[in-house]
């Protein structure tokens, strides 16, 4: 009762963990930056719930409306901590050959926790709107989808990297299905990560103009607010680099970018954004097409690891650019969104996804052939001795011809008699006795039970059974035996019916 008492606390604790632990963290941290903001400004705490609130639905790309503008472009590294905070701690709570039955209940509980925090923010949001009149409450709907995709993403990734290749089993699907997941990930990552590094070392070549954009305020304490924020939107930043370098485009307003073209226009006084280039476009843009190029070698370098076969390789390689592509467009659509008079922020779905997809399917699967990743199939050897089927029993196949014993090879007998020993008569082994023989049986058959099948000439071949000396000491002579015709005779040693002679 003990044992299972903290067993079920266990449990208990890590469901309770799962449910609200990212989530609680996210509020804490939300909140002292908001005190300290409105500490450092002489603020009064007026509405500090609410702007807490806001910002929590904030981090899961719920618009917040403030004076009637809507700030519809959420910072993604927010949304990228809680996703893999809710990932982590699912992870954790996971164990691997976990029944469907346990599973699903800490999915639930990864999934509830934070819809039951919504409801509150929005009740919070709503109370502190009739104090503070430019806060708006957001839609319900909104906000509650937005916090069921957050962490349902969470859960599915901390689930699958515990269980996910037995769950894929269990459903009948084969086991390469299951190891897609890694090549889609790793093509992610190296497409993020390339683009990443090309947005420092833009920069960096930017310097002078990312200095005018800090130089909008005098502050110290205003410069520490632009660095934070430039930090949470960079990998917005980056997800336009990654669709540049994919042949796509990203677009800041009417302001557009492209590995080929560049449109001008307003952009916000972000420093993170004099990374973007200026027109006109220097043929160094061109050279982003090698980090898709690179990306996609990664993608077809994970999927070679274990050599499958021609169709399961391209099964395998056309699902890991599909997942791969898939979160490419995720991330551009979290990404974007309406900026007040700015106007729409993102990249150009319609190109995106079919830009990343075909170029992890094209190069992926060149490097995949190159890499050996596809397995050759071998023919099955064929037989040299056995029954032939009924296809080929009409061709004269000599299948001794391919087995030849090994020519010393002589067969031991299993059993040498005594030197003593004479048996009664001489064993036939190889063949029948000759017709002009003087070997006569010691019995002769029963007359009147002959075989039906049997023809007239058939002469039945006397059964041998060779004894070891001194086993028939104790038998009786076979010369004092006879045959019968009794049924109910008992059989003899020799196998026929037989009794003793009279005297």
């Amino acid at each position: 009762m003990v044992e299972n008492r903290s067993v079920g606390s266990r449990q208990a604790r890590d469901l309770f963990r799962v449910a609200f632990g990212p989530s609680v963290v996210a509020l804490v941290i939300i909140a002292a930056v908001v005190l300290l903001q409105l500490l450092i400004a002489n603020s009064d705490m007026t509405g500090a719930s609410g702007a807490i609130a806001s910002m929590w639905l904030g981090v899961h790309q719920v618009p917040v409306s403030i004076g009637g503008r809507e700030l519809g472009v959420m910072p993604l590294l927010p949304v990228l901590a809680m996703v893999w905070g809710t990932a982590r701690t699912t992870a954790a709570a996971t164990p691997p050959q976990g029944s469907w039955f346990v599973i699903r209940w800490i999915v639930a509980s990864a999934l509830g926790g934070p819809l039951l925090i919504a409801a509150i923010s929005l009740a919070v949001i709503h109370d502190a709107s009739s104090v503070l009149t430019q806060l708006q409450t957001p839609n319900a709907l909104r906000a509650f989808s937005g916090v069921l995709a957050v962490h349902a993403i969470g859960a599915a990734i901390g689930v699958g990297s515990r269980a996910g290749r037995r769950l894929v089993t269990l459903a009948g699907l084969p086991a390469w299905v299951a190891d897609a997941g890694r090549p889609a990930m790793a093509g992610v990552l190296a497409l993020f990560g390339l683009s990443g590094a090309v947005t420092a070392l833009s920069l960096v070549v930017h310097w002078s103009t990312m200095h005018e954009l800090y130089a909008i305020t005098d502050s110290a304490f205003g410069q520490l607010s632009l660095s934070l924020l430039s930090a949470l939107y960079l990998p917005n930043v980056i997800v336009g680099t990654s669709a540049v370098a994919v042949g796509s485009s990203a677009h800041v307003g009417l302001a557009t970018f492209s590995s080929f073209t560049v449109f001008g226009g307003d952009i916000p006084a972000l420093p993170v954004l004099a990374a973007v280039p200026t027109p006109p476009l220097g043929p160094i843009w061109v050279a982003l097409l090698i980090v898709g190029a690179a990306s996609a070698v990664v993608v077809g370098q994970q999927c070679g690891r274990r050599p499958l076969p021609l169709l399961p390789a391209l099964g395998k390689l056309v699902i890991a650019s599909a997942l791969g592509a898939a979160t490419m467009v995720l991330l551009g659509y979290a990404g974007g969104g309406e900026l007040g008079n700015f106007g729409h922020v993102g990249v150009d779905q319609a190109t995106f996804g079919p830009a990343v997809f075909l170029w992890f399917v094209a190069i992926g699967g060149l490097t995949v052939a190159m890499a050996g990743g596809i397995a050759r199939t071998r023919p099955s050897p064929k037989p040299t001795f056995g029954r032939e089927s009924a296809s080929t029993a009409h061709q004269n196949v000599d299948l001794e011809a391919d087995f030849e014993p090994e020519a010393d090879f002589e067969p031991e007998p299993d059993f040498e008699p005594e030197a003593d020993f004479e048996p009664a008569f001489e064993p036939a082994f190889d063949a029948e006795p000759d017709a002009e023989s003087d070997l006569e049986p010691a019995f002769e058959p029963l007359e009147d039970a002959p075989l039906d099948d049997e023809p007239e000439d058939f002469e039945p071949t006397p059964i041998v059974r060779t004894l070891p000396a001194g086993f028939d000491d104790d038998l009786p002579d076979p010369e004092d035996l006879e045959y019968i015709d009794d049924d109910d005779a008992a059989p003899g040693p020799t196998g026929g019916r037989q009794r003793p002679a009279d005297d």
